[in-house]
């Protein structure tokens, strides 16, 4: 016999429906006090045996004939789908049932198996795959853990972003197509982890609340908002589109500086922008209605990630990864091939490519392609925080990495904070600063300025190719090239000019471009 309350106490072969009305009724006795206020009045019957009242820690069971099962509505949690209902057995001796195989017991055992959604059934036997309660409370202490390295990751990952911004807007002399492709990449990386950390932090302060007041409901956060929470998840998933999309671009711009000798014209940054910032909103709104209308019963849509529909920017991005290691593999194989047109070393050639493709593999996102595998809850403790620690370690620091390389080591950039406070310190009288000798890699060939004429750069890149290549560019595999000119800072006046400036190349009404660089030469200045 089954039982269901919240609308009329009855007892029939199947439960009835809750209805919308009684809802409000299903969540109000949610401590011991006033589950045991409820039901002080109540007179348990002689005639039959019955189940005293008793509250599970989340849900009040009011008191219930012999050879009944009762049900609830599930309470709203992550990754419960509240529609479904939570289930209590009383014994035939008149004692709540424990679970199964074990005997029956006065506080007795809840079933909330049916409340969770199939993505986190699935998710749990995973994780109690090796059948040892210590197994995956061992995987749930390396996932706390993991959290700490993550914030710690995106932290240093936001200020090295939001620095680098600060450079690449400030001075002029930094102002190309590249610098234009890298600055989107970083508004992107930044709105993405805003967003994780600001998810982060209420999350620990609404679990550290939880712990201090026995009820993580007692405190009210983002998780705890309906609508606020699903619009910081999808703001967060559009970002992380947007990040994968610069990436492509990324990867699409170099490979055909380097390896496509026609076609070459006008900078499309307009395509790029439309197919960078645009078309993420199209396949964000797609997958945001879809899964929606999927779960739209569970608290904050949480496990949205376990669901088939994720797949709808999952995949894209997945072919975003996939194609950009292909444009490596093309890339490395222009650099060894003009590696050995210069009588490299076979040593040297290995090195310089290696050193190549570690520097390119953070840009591209393709590090990116172990946290879209599985992760290993069924495997051993071990293999799992190998896979836990290695995957979050190379997302969180990733925007760290890439401003480090594309910003801080650029020989470019070097010159032009140089310069700037070789002026500063000179107009304060320290007239005995100079700014320290570019190296020979540095100055290798200039890197073609914002003024450049639309296509005088594309135009010559297929010319004059040298069969031996200076050892000194060479060694620019890692290492930016200094900008001859001069890094004058920007001074703003407004929003809409301060955008125009850094992210919209301004045009010369009378350009002088400076003799372009060969194509061969960007392949061994990747780095920049």
């Amino acid at each position: 016999m089954v039982s269901t309350i919240g609308g009329p106490s009855t007892v029939a072969a199947t439960a009835t429906t809750v209805g919308a009305t009684d809802a409000t009724q299903l969540f109000i006795n949610t401590t011991l006090d006033s589950c045991a206020l409820k039901y002080e009045e109540f007179v348990i019957p002689t005639t039959v045996p019955y189940c005293n009242w008793t509250w599970d820690s989340i849900l009040c069971w009011p008191p219930t004939p012999a050879n009944l099962t009762i049900r609830q509505r599930c309470p709203p949690a992550h990754g419960i789908d509240t529609s479904k209902f939570a289930e209590r057995r009383c014994s035939a001796e008149g004692q709540w049932e424990g679970k199964p195989g074990s005997p029956a017991t006065l506080v007795g055992w809840t079933n909330y198996t049916p409340c969770y959604s199939p993505e986190v059934i699935q998710l749990f036997r995973k994780l109690y795959a090796g059948g040892s309660d210590d197994d995956a409370n061992i995987k749930i202490d390396i996932a706390e853990r993991t959290r700490t390295l993550e914030t710690v990751g995106f932290s240093l990952s936001l200020v090295a972003l939001i620095i680098s911004l600060i450079i690449f807007c400030k001075f002029r002399g930094l102002r190309n197509n590249r610098t234009r492709i890298h600055k989107n990449l970083f508004v992107a990386m930044v709105i993405q982890v805003v967003i994780r950390l600001t998810l982060y932090i209420d999350q620990a302060i609404i679990r550290s609340g939880g712990k201090k007041f026995g009820n993580e409901s007692s405190r009210q956060g983002i998780d705890n908002t309906p609508f606020l929470c699903e619009a910081s998840y999808v703001l967060l998933e559009y970002a992380r589109t947007c990040m994968f999309m610069w990436m492509f671009i990324e990867g699409l711009y170099l490979h055909n500086v380097v390896t496509v000798t026609v076609f070459q014209g006008r900078f499309p940054h307009t395509l790029y922008a439309v197919v960078g910032w645009g078309g993420p909103v199209v396949l964000t709104v797609i997958w945001a209605i879809t899964t929606a209308q999927y779960i739209r019963q569970q608290k904050c849509w949480w496990g949205y990630n376990l669901t088939p529909y994720y797949w709808i920017l999952e995949g894209p991005r997945l072919a975003v990864v996939v194609l950009n290691f292909i444009f490596l593999l093309n890339i490395i194989r222009v650099l060894i091939v003009k590696l050995r047109q210069s009588h490299t070393s076979d040593v040297e050639q290995v090195r310089k490519a290696v050193r190549a493709a570690v520097v390119l593999v953070p840009l591209l996102g393709i590090t990116n392609i172990l946290n879209m595998t599985q992760a290993p809850l069924d495997k051993t403790a071990l293999e799992f925080a190998i896979w836990s620690y290695v995957t979050h370690f190379l997302t969180s620091f990733q925007g760290f990495f890439i401003a480090l390389l594309y910003c801080f080591l650029n020989g470019e950039v070097r010159t032009a904070l140089m310069k700037s406070i070789s002026v500063y310190l000179s107009l304060r009288g320290h007239h005995d600063w100079a700014i320290r000798r570019q190296s020979l890699f540095s100055a290798g060939y200039p890197t073609v300025p914002a003024n450049e004429a639309p296509n005088a750069g594309e135009s010559n890149r297929n010319t004059n190719r040298n069969a031996t290549i200076n050892n000194n560019l060479l060694a620019s595999a890692t290492n930016h090239t200094a900008n001859g000119g001069a890094a004058n800072a920007a001074n703003g006046r407004s929003g809409a000019g301060w955008f125009r400036r850094c992210f919209v190349v301004q045009k010369n009404a009378n350009p002088s471009a400076p003799e372009p660089a060969p194509p061969e030469s960007v392949v061994f200045d990747i780095s920049d």
